[in-house]
């Protein structure tokens, strides 16, 4: 049996140092290298990997897209997010770039190698957390927004004035005022008062809408 060769994407040292000898125990796998970024790890490749384990938040402030794309553009097929799933944003970004699953970084080291070795092969993660992910559409939110109420409420969230938020929409003001009333009456039904504009806000990053804040100058 050929032996599958692991690739790491990772900014902490434990982590990538936990994932190798995970890795090593396992007789089917093999870890060949790290980094803290997918450009790093491009640039020291050599051979082919049959995977990379990717993590969601990067010191580069890279996309999961965006790096699964740079990934497969350069011939890797198999990717695989290893993450604390503390950002909902990111997991369903990842799972919008098509990648085999996301495993929590709580997961217990044998489970860990048998997924390892089945994404390795191409096989997808099956996971509670990872079913979560995918069973929260990214077009329906936990309160049933729709598409639209979706998109006003990250305009809204994120700064916009009402206006600006109508010309982005290509709406009225008056239906802009419309949508934010009823994304407000969702969440009040469940629970989840929006009363203001930072209520909206927390909402949108509770719910995955908007990406969870950097603290200014923040590496990780």
């Amino acid at each position: 049996m050929d032996i599958c060769r692991i690739a790491v994407v990772d900014d902490h040292e434990t982590t990538i140092r936990g994932l190798a000898g995970v890795i090593e125990e396992c007789p089917q796998l093999t870890f060949t290298h790290s980094a803290a970024t997918v450009p790093g790890l491009l640039a020291t490749m050599t051979d082919d990997v049959d995977l990379v384990v990717l993590d969601l938040r990067l010191p580069d402030l890279s996309s999961p897209q965006d790096n699964c794309a740079e990934l497969r553009d350069h011939g890797v097929k198999h990717i695989v997010v290893f993450t604390s799933f503390d950002d909902a944003y990111l997991v369903r970004e990842a799972a919008k770039a098509g990648v085999l699953g996301v495993i929590s970084k709580a997961i217990g080291d044998a489970e860990l190698r048998e997924i390892l070795v089945g994404c390795a092969r191409g096989e997808h993660v099956m996971t509670t957390e990872w079913a979560a992910a995918i069973d929260s559409d990214p077009l329906i939110g936990a309160v049933g927004l729709s598409p639209q109420q979706v998109r006003i409420l990250r305009l809204i969230a994120s700064g916009e004035t009402v206006s600006s938020a109508a010309r982005a929409a290509g709406l009225s003001p008056e239906t802009v005022r419309d949508y934010v009333k009823r994304v407000q009456l969702k969440y009040s039904q469940a629970g989840r008062p929006t009363r203001t504009r930072a209520d909206l806000y927390e909402r949108a990053i509770e719910d995955g809408w908007l990406p969870v804040p950097r603290p200014e100058g923040f590496a990780r």
